[in-house]
């Protein structure tokens, strides 16, 4: 099992210019939209299809956030182009599942992405309770 990477090995391995198939670092991909990001958390825990993005989003958010098709296909299509996630090949028991559903993972660099963006959130977090904006 692969360790997490601190902050400090995602910005050094970015220092060495990691790049996907379309040339972007992790800062070129800096900072994220929320659908984007919310969808990487998601695959963090595992393979998901699209609608089984949309109702874990929707639970990891107590219902505050509720993808629609055209913006959750979207977003999939446009992290797929990325490189920060793929199309899996793993597919559950077909007598539980439609054949028809694609399912989607994390890729290494999309790892690498989705924790340099909760990095960067939390630092923001740390500036506003600095300025005790927040608790």
């Amino acid at each position: 099992m692969e360790r997490p990477r601190s902050r400090t090995d995602v910005l050094a391995e970015v220092g060495t210019r990691v790049k996907t198939d379309k040339s972007q670092t992790v800062d070129d991909l800096l900072p994220l939209k929320p659908a984007l990001y919310l969808i990487l958390l998601a695959l963090t825990e595992g393979d998901r299809h699209g609608y089984g993005l949309k109702k874990e989003i929707i639970s990891r958010t107590d219902g505050r956030v509720k993808l629609g098709a055209g913006t959750l296909y979207r977003s999939i299509r446009q992290l797929v182009d990325l490189g920060l996630i793929e199309e899996s090949s793993q597919r559950p028991d077909p007598a539980l599942d439609d054949e028809r559903r694609r399912y989607f993972r994390l890729t290494r660099f999309g790892r690498q992405v989705a924790l340099a963006e909760t990095e960067r959130l939390a630092d923001l977090v740390r500036i506003a309770q600095s300025s005790r904006l927040a608790g």
